[in-house]
Protein backbone atom coordinates (compact mmCIF):
# COMPACT_ATOMS: atom_id res chain seq x y z
CA UNK A 1 0.00 0.00 0.00
CA UNK A 2 0.98 3.22 -0.77
CA UNK A 3 2.20 5.93 2.16
CA UNK A 4 -0.30 8.54 1.49
CA UNK A 5 0.86 10.03 4.90
CA UNK A 6 1.96 13.46 3.96
CA UNK A 7 5.22 13.75 5.67
CA UNK A 8 9.08 11.80 4.97
CA UNK A 9 10.19 9.42 7.20
CA UNK A 10 13.46 11.45 7.60
CA UNK A 11 12.11 14.20 9.50
CA UNK A 12 11.27 11.64 12.02
CA UNK A 13 14.36 9.39 12.15
CA UNK A 14 16.82 11.04 13.75
CA UNK A 15 14.68 11.73 16.94
CA UNK A 16 15.66 9.31 19.97
CA UNK A 17 11.90 8.13 20.26
CA UNK A 18 9.97 5.99 19.10
CA UNK A 19 7.37 7.86 16.58
CA UNK A 20 4.65 6.12 14.29
CA UNK A 21 1.56 7.59 13.04
CA UNK A 22 -2.11 5.93 12.25
CA UNK A 23 -5.33 6.48 11.37
CA UNK A 24 -8.75 5.95 13.18
CA UNK A 25 -8.77 2.30 11.87
CA UNK A 26 -5.25 1.60 13.49
CA UNK A 27 -3.91 1.13 10.33
CA UNK A 28 -0.03 2.61 9.92
CA UNK A 29 1.17 5.34 7.90
CA UNK A 30 4.78 6.26 9.57
CA UNK A 31 7.32 4.26 11.25
CA UNK A 32 10.54 6.03 12.23
CA UNK A 33 13.77 4.12 12.41
CA UNK A 34 13.68 3.59 16.74
CA UNK A 35 10.86 1.99 16.37
CA UNK A 36 12.32 -0.78 13.56
CA UNK A 37 15.51 -0.89 15.46
CA UNK A 38 13.26 -2.65 18.47
CA UNK A 39 10.78 -4.93 16.69
CA UNK A 40 11.08 -7.39 13.73
CA UNK A 41 9.21 -4.83 11.35
CA UNK A 42 10.58 -1.73 9.11
CA UNK A 43 8.91 1.09 7.79
CA UNK A 44 7.84 -1.16 4.55
CA UNK A 45 6.79 -3.78 6.08
CA UNK A 46 4.46 -2.39 8.40
CA UNK A 47 3.49 0.71 6.88
CA UNK A 48 -0.56 -0.04 4.84
CA UNK A 49 -1.10 -3.00 7.79
CA UNK A 50 -3.40 -2.71 11.25
CA UNK A 51 -1.18 -2.23 13.96
CA UNK A 52 -3.28 -4.66 15.76
CA UNK A 53 -2.34 -7.42 13.41
CA UNK A 54 1.14 -6.73 13.57
CA UNK A 55 1.57 -6.24 17.33
CA UNK A 56 -1.35 -8.70 18.85
CA UNK A 57 0.29 -8.52 22.40
CA UNK A 58 -0.63 -5.12 22.83
CA UNK A 59 -3.37 -3.97 25.62
CA UNK A 60 -5.68 -3.43 22.73
CA UNK A 61 -8.64 -1.90 24.58
CA UNK A 62 -6.80 0.18 26.43
CA UNK A 63 -4.84 1.41 22.88
CA UNK A 64 -8.39 1.47 21.19
CA UNK A 65 -9.95 4.16 24.11
CA UNK A 66 -6.69 6.33 24.16
CA UNK A 67 -6.82 6.91 20.17
CA UNK A 68 -10.74 7.44 20.51
CA UNK A 69 -10.48 10.20 23.15
CA UNK A 70 -7.69 11.62 20.29
CA UNK A 71 -9.90 11.42 17.68
CA UNK A 72 -13.46 12.54 19.60
CA UNK A 73 -11.76 15.46 21.29
CA UNK A 74 -8.90 16.74 19.36
CA UNK A 75 -6.78 16.76 21.69
CA UNK A 76 -3.72 15.02 23.05
CA UNK A 77 -3.40 11.77 25.93
CA UNK A 78 -0.87 10.65 27.70
CA UNK A 79 0.31 7.68 29.53
CA UNK A 80 3.03 7.60 31.82
CA UNK A 81 5.18 4.60 33.29
CA UNK A 82 3.68 4.67 36.67
CA UNK A 83 0.22 4.07 34.59
CA UNK A 84 0.94 1.85 32.27
CA UNK A 85 4.80 0.36 32.54
CA UNK A 86 4.76 -0.01 28.90
CA UNK A 87 2.89 -0.80 25.37
CA UNK A 88 5.31 -2.42 23.06
CA UNK A 89 7.69 -5.36 24.52
CA UNK A 90 10.88 -3.11 23.87
CA UNK A 91 13.77 -4.66 25.57
CA UNK A 92 15.26 -1.88 27.61
CA UNK A 93 18.80 -2.10 26.71
CA UNK A 94 20.04 -2.16 30.24
CA UNK A 95 22.60 -5.18 31.74
CA UNK A 96 21.04 -8.16 32.91
CA UNK A 97 21.42 -6.79 36.34
CA UNK A 98 18.38 -4.50 35.62
CA UNK A 99 15.88 -6.42 37.26
CA UNK A 100 12.93 -5.29 34.63
CA UNK A 101 11.74 -7.85 31.55
CA UNK A 102 10.96 -4.44 29.11
CA UNK A 103 11.50 -0.85 28.42
CA UNK A 104 9.43 1.13 30.67
CA UNK A 105 8.05 3.73 28.30
CA UNK A 106 6.24 7.38 28.82
CA UNK A 107 3.51 7.88 25.62
CA UNK A 108 1.94 10.61 23.96
CA UNK A 109 -0.56 10.53 21.64
CA UNK A 110 -1.21 13.31 19.79
CA UNK A 111 -4.04 14.51 16.94
CA UNK A 112 -2.89 15.51 13.49
CA UNK A 113 -5.42 17.62 11.72
CA UNK A 114 -6.37 16.47 7.74
CA UNK A 115 -7.02 19.67 5.41
CA UNK A 116 -10.67 19.64 6.73
CA UNK A 117 -9.32 20.72 10.15
CA UNK A 118 -10.65 17.24 11.53
CA UNK A 119 -8.84 14.95 13.02
CA UNK A 120 -7.13 12.49 10.41
CA UNK A 121 -4.76 10.68 11.72
CA UNK A 122 -2.49 10.28 15.95
CA UNK A 123 1.11 10.30 16.48
CA UNK A 124 2.36 8.11 18.87
CA UNK A 125 5.38 8.85 20.83
CA UNK A 126 7.36 6.04 22.52
CA UNK A 127 10.24 7.52 25.21
CA UNK A 128 12.27 5.57 27.07
CA UNK A 129 11.96 6.21 30.69
CA UNK A 130 13.82 2.74 31.85
CA UNK A 131 16.31 4.77 33.81
CA UNK A 132 14.04 7.17 35.06
CA UNK A 133 11.52 4.44 36.41
CA UNK A 134 14.19 2.39 37.86
CA UNK A 135 15.78 5.09 40.19
CA UNK A 136 12.27 5.87 41.34
CA UNK A 137 11.20 2.41 42.23
CA UNK A 138 14.25 1.59 43.97
CA UNK A 139 14.17 5.05 45.49
CA UNK A 140 10.27 4.36 46.78
CA UNK A 141 11.50 1.16 48.27
CA UNK A 142 14.57 3.10 50.42
CA UNK A 143 11.65 5.23 51.19
CA UNK A 144 9.33 2.45 52.37
CA UNK A 145 11.98 -0.01 53.72
CA UNK A 146 12.86 3.12 55.92
CA UNK A 147 9.59 3.99 57.41
CA UNK A 148 9.40 0.22 57.79
CA UNK A 149 12.21 0.04 59.80
CA UNK A 150 11.14 3.92 61.59
CA UNK A 151 7.88 2.07 62.99
CA UNK A 152 9.52 -1.22 64.17
CA UNK A 153 11.02 -3.02 67.34
CA UNK A 154 14.86 -4.00 66.48
CA UNK A 155 14.97 -6.85 68.93
CA UNK A 156 11.21 -8.36 68.84
CA UNK A 157 9.93 -6.99 65.20
CA UNK A 158 6.83 -5.70 66.42
CA UNK A 159 5.90 -2.61 66.33
CA UNK A 160 7.43 0.17 68.36
CA UNK A 161 5.28 2.51 71.17
CA UNK A 162 5.45 5.29 68.79
CA UNK A 163 4.05 3.36 65.96
CA UNK A 164 1.43 1.32 67.44
CA UNK A 165 0.02 4.40 69.55
CA UNK A 166 -0.28 5.89 66.21
CA UNK A 167 -2.41 2.90 64.92
CA UNK A 168 -4.43 2.47 67.85
CA UNK A 169 -5.36 5.99 68.03
CA UNK A 170 -6.37 5.60 64.59
CA UNK A 171 -8.98 2.61 65.65
CA UNK A 172 -10.40 4.64 68.42
CA UNK A 173 -11.13 7.17 66.33
CA UNK A 174 -12.52 4.82 63.55
CA UNK A 175 -14.73 2.50 66.46
CA UNK A 176 -16.29 6.15 67.51
CA UNK A 177 -16.90 7.01 64.10
CA UNK A 178 -18.70 3.63 63.21
CA UNK A 179 -19.77 2.89 67.02
CA UNK A 180 -18.11 -0.11 66.78
CA UNK A 181 -16.49 -2.01 69.79
CA UNK A 182 -12.10 -1.95 70.73
CA UNK A 183 -10.38 -3.72 73.15
CA UNK A 184 -6.87 -2.98 74.46
CA UNK A 185 -4.72 -5.98 75.84
CA UNK A 186 -1.35 -4.93 78.07
CA UNK A 187 0.87 -7.65 79.47
CA UNK A 188 4.25 -7.62 81.18
CA UNK A 189 6.44 -10.67 81.49
CA UNK A 190 7.01 -11.65 85.34
CA UNK A 191 9.82 -11.36 87.05
CA UNK A 192 11.61 -10.49 84.00
CA UNK A 193 14.45 -9.15 86.00
CA UNK A 194 15.20 -12.36 87.62
CA UNK A 195 15.40 -13.83 84.62
CA UNK A 196 18.17 -11.23 82.94
CA UNK A 197 19.74 -11.85 86.10
CA UNK A 198 19.86 -15.59 86.32
CA UNK A 199 20.46 -16.35 82.67
CA UNK A 200 21.87 -12.85 81.06
CA UNK A 201 20.54 -10.51 79.05
CA UNK A 202 20.74 -12.12 75.86
CA UNK A 203 18.73 -14.87 77.19
CA UNK A 204 16.24 -11.97 77.88
CA UNK A 205 16.29 -10.91 74.94
CA UNK A 206 15.27 -14.29 72.91
CA UNK A 207 12.65 -14.47 75.78
CA UNK A 208 11.46 -10.78 74.49
CA UNK A 209 11.53 -12.37 70.81
CA UNK A 210 9.49 -15.63 71.50
CA UNK A 211 6.89 -14.33 73.59
CA UNK A 212 6.29 -11.10 70.40
CA UNK A 213 6.31 -14.09 68.17
CA UNK A 214 4.26 -16.62 70.18
CA UNK A 215 1.53 -13.79 69.91
CA UNK A 216 2.33 -12.28 66.66
CA UNK A 217 1.35 -15.98 65.31
CA UNK A 218 -1.77 -16.30 67.55
CA UNK A 219 -3.51 -13.25 67.20
CA UNK A 220 -5.94 -12.68 64.51
CA UNK A 221 -4.80 -11.06 61.56
CA UNK A 222 -6.52 -7.51 62.54
CA UNK A 223 -5.08 -7.46 65.81
CA UNK A 224 -2.09 -5.06 66.59
CA UNK A 225 0.56 -5.32 68.77
CA UNK A 226 3.76 -3.69 70.05
CA UNK A 227 6.37 -3.43 71.99
CA UNK A 228 5.54 -1.01 74.76
CA UNK A 229 8.51 -0.19 77.11
CA UNK A 230 11.06 -3.04 78.59
CA UNK A 231 8.80 -5.89 78.86
CA UNK A 232 5.92 -4.52 78.34
CA UNK A 233 3.62 -5.31 75.22
CA UNK A 234 0.22 -3.71 74.28
CA UNK A 235 -2.56 -5.61 71.59
CA UNK A 236 -5.05 -3.60 70.37
CA UNK A 237 -8.40 -5.67 69.14
CA UNK A 238 -10.50 -4.22 66.67
CA UNK A 239 -13.92 -5.38 66.59
CA UNK A 240 -13.82 -6.67 69.96
CA UNK A 241 -16.11 -6.27 73.32
CA UNK A 242 -14.78 -7.10 76.81
CA UNK A 243 -16.03 -10.49 76.95
CA UNK A 244 -14.27 -11.49 73.76
CA UNK A 245 -10.95 -9.38 75.01
CA UNK A 246 -11.37 -11.59 78.01
CA UNK A 247 -11.77 -15.17 76.12
CA UNK A 248 -8.30 -13.62 74.34
CA UNK A 249 -6.38 -12.18 76.93
CA UNK A 250 -6.76 -16.01 78.71
CA UNK A 251 -6.15 -17.54 75.99
CA UNK A 252 -2.72 -15.63 75.04
CA UNK A 253 -1.61 -15.73 78.53
CA UNK A 254 -1.79 -19.43 78.17
CA UNK A 255 -0.02 -19.96 74.58
CA UNK A 256 2.92 -17.30 75.96
CA UNK A 257 3.57 -19.29 80.01
CA UNK A 258 2.70 -23.04 78.91
CA UNK A 259 6.27 -23.25 76.99
CA UNK A 260 9.60 -22.47 77.96
CA UNK A 261 11.86 -20.41 76.34
CA UNK A 262 14.79 -22.92 75.23
CA UNK A 263 18.26 -20.09 75.29
CA UNK A 264 21.89 -22.38 74.99
CA UNK A 265 19.61 -25.85 75.90
CA UNK A 266 18.15 -24.49 78.94
CA UNK A 267 14.53 -24.35 79.69
CA UNK A 268 13.51 -21.17 80.64
CA UNK A 269 9.67 -20.89 82.46
CA UNK A 270 7.96 -17.82 81.69
CA UNK A 271 4.99 -16.24 82.64
CA UNK A 272 2.65 -12.98 81.51
CA UNK A 273 0.30 -10.77 83.72
CA UNK A 274 -2.29 -9.08 81.46
CA UNK A 275 -4.77 -6.05 81.85
CA UNK A 276 -7.23 -5.44 79.65
CA UNK A 277 -10.41 -2.74 79.04
CA UNK A 278 -12.82 -2.05 76.16
CA UNK A 279 -14.76 0.53 74.91
CA UNK A 280 -18.17 0.80 75.85
CA UNK A 281 -19.41 4.38 73.85
CA UNK A 282 -18.51 6.62 71.08
CA UNK A 283 -16.46 9.45 73.12
CA UNK A 284 -13.31 6.98 73.67
CA UNK A 285 -9.79 8.70 74.20
CA UNK A 286 -7.05 6.32 73.22
CA UNK A 287 -4.82 7.43 76.61
CA UNK A 288 -7.66 6.98 78.72
CA UNK A 289 -7.86 3.23 77.37
CA UNK A 290 -4.35 2.74 77.72
CA UNK A 291 -4.49 4.05 81.47
CA UNK A 292 -7.24 1.52 81.98
CA UNK A 293 -5.39 -1.47 80.59
CA UNK A 294 -2.38 -0.20 82.78
CA UNK A 295 -4.18 -0.07 85.89
CA UNK A 296 -5.63 -3.43 85.11
CA UNK A 297 -2.51 -4.85 83.90
CA UNK A 298 -0.84 -3.22 87.68
CA UNK A 299 -4.06 -5.39 89.55
CA UNK A 300 -2.95 -8.76 87.97
CA UNK A 301 0.84 -8.17 89.03
CA UNK A 302 -0.64 -6.98 92.74
CA UNK A 303 -2.77 -10.11 92.98
CA UNK A 304 0.23 -12.56 92.02
CA UNK A 305 0.90 -12.43 88.25
CA UNK A 306 0.10 -14.89 85.75
CA UNK A 307 -3.07 -13.88 85.49
CA UNK A 308 -5.46 -12.09 83.71
CA UNK A 309 -7.57 -8.94 85.07
CA UNK A 310 -10.16 -6.81 83.60
CA UNK A 311 -10.16 -3.07 84.48
CA UNK A 312 -13.72 -3.24 85.10
CA UNK A 313 -12.53 -5.50 88.12
CA UNK A 314 -10.72 -3.03 89.60
CA UNK A 315 -11.10 -1.24 92.69
CA UNK A 316 -10.95 2.03 91.45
Amino acid sequence: MINKFPYPNNVIDCVDSGVFVIDKNFTVHLWNDYMTIRCQFSSDDIVGLNLFDCFPGLPQKWFERKIKSVFLLNSPSYSAWEQRAYIFQFPHGRSVTGGVDFMYQNCCFTPILGQDNNVEYACITIKDVTDIAIATIKLKNTVMELERISSIDGLTQVYNRSHWEKCFQNEVERANRYEHPVSLLMFDMDFFKKINDKYGHLCGDEVLRQTAKRCTESLRSADVIGRYGGEEFCIFLPETDLADAAHIAEKLRHIISDTPVYYNSVAVSISVSIGFTSSRSTNNNHEKLINEADTALYAAKYNGRAQCVSFFDCDV
